[in-house]
């Protein structure tokens, strides 16, 4: 399942929508004559209208369908943004009902398009006229009340199209700790996740995604088996400007981004630098993990980093990158507390 909302579409202006219709309804207008014209004005105006708000709706996945952790992500993105001309959106909810406004938009302009066709077709050429310029001011009028609306979406669809592409399908191991506690040498050590940068839209901090392939457990051993389960490809996500700090510098939109995390994680990794070089007190550090652990629902390792500097705390597994001394245990170590076990095909028996 990749990043849902990717491939969103521009969202168009209430201006340019107008613009848009009446423009191919005169084109349309000009290779008829008679009653035909205003017809044709009148069908390819109600159309384009129609049919390009009908397509912001339905261009946007379902809501309910989302992975629960991209509908938190989504419900904080929205939700924070203030920039700029942007309308205050609210949240998932209130985009719901920013796209249900503009639902009833399309279904109105149709609407406009069959009370008008059978009057035009009737009346003299003069009254025709007449009431397709009177069915155009209404479908202007329908496509400018929801002006806000296609604003606030398009504001949505702008944010929502940057979030990091994060497979909530894949199992997860989250990276946190300090900074300077040496998470992203590790990441960049066991992934490839110097290509795979990008930021969250409430921040200007970047969230780093690498993958590498492990052996999944097996059901009824402590071992590796590749052979059994083949190679499954694993995500880490270090996640700088999230969980690199206690919970109570974080403002609401990035709790509710941690909310996210929860969902996603199958495992977290905690770095703690014994040796204080980091520029956090070792407490402090412990602190943060101890949050982390009552949080998150699933295995939280801490790992003592630059233990060639320093070992003084209690950790379940001591590393050190630079020396690179049991990263691969680490890893090795974050795999089996993920515990993944694909499904594999039924054999019948």
């Amino acid at each position: 399942m990749s990043q849902p909302f990717e491939d969103l579409p521009t969202t168009p202006t209430s201006e340019e929508l107008v613009d848009k219709a009446f423009s191919r309804a005169a084109r349309a207008g000009r290779a008829k004559s008679g009653h035909d014209a205003p017809l044709s004005m009148l069908q390819t105006a109600s159309n384009i209208a129609s049919d390009n708000l009908e397509n912001v709706v339905t261009d946007w996945p379902d809501f309910d369908d989302l992975d629960p952790f991209y509908e938190e992500l989504a419900d904080a993105v929205i939700a924070s943004n203030t920039t700029g001309d942007a309308p205050d959106i609210g949240g998932i909810d209130a985009v719901r009902q920013h796209l249900s406004e503009i639902g009833w938009a399309g279904r109105k302009t149709a609407e406009i398009r069959d009370e008008y066709q059978g009057r035009i077709a009737t009346g003299d050429i003069d009254t025709a006229r007449k009431l397709r310029e009177q069915a155009f001011a209404r479908i202007a009028d329908v496509v400018e009340e929801v002006e806000d609306d296609l604003s606030a979406v398009g504001a949505a669809r702008d944010d929502l199209k940057t979030l990091p592409d994060i497979r909530p399908d894949e199992p997860t191991i989250v990276v946190a700790g300090y900074p300077n506690v040496g998470k992203s040498s590790f990441v960049n050590a066991v992934t490839n996740t110097r290509n795979e940068t990008a930021s969250y839209p409430f921040t200007t901090t970047e969230i780093r995604v690498g993958h590498f392939e492990g052996a999944a457990l097996a059901a009824d051993s402590e071992r590796a088996t590749p052979a059994s389960h083949g190679h499954i490809r694993y995500q880490m996500v270090d996640t700088p400007g999230l969980l690199d700090r206690a919970p109570e510098d974080r403002n609401d939109v990035e709790s509710q981004a941690v909310s996210a995390l929860e969902h996603l994680a199958d495992a977290v990794l905690v770095f703690v630098d014994a040796s204080g070089e980091c520029g956090y007190p070792l407490e402090v550090q412990l602190a943060l993990r101890d949050d982390l652990e009552a949080r998150f629902d699933v295995p939280v390792l801490t790992v003592c980093n630059k233990s060639d500097r320093s070992r003084d705390v209690e950790a379940d597994h001591y590393m050190s990158v630079t020396e690179n001394e049991n990263v691969q245990g680490v890893l090795d170590a974050a795999v089996e507390a993920v515990d993944y076990q694909p499904d594999l095909p039924y054999d019948g028996q």
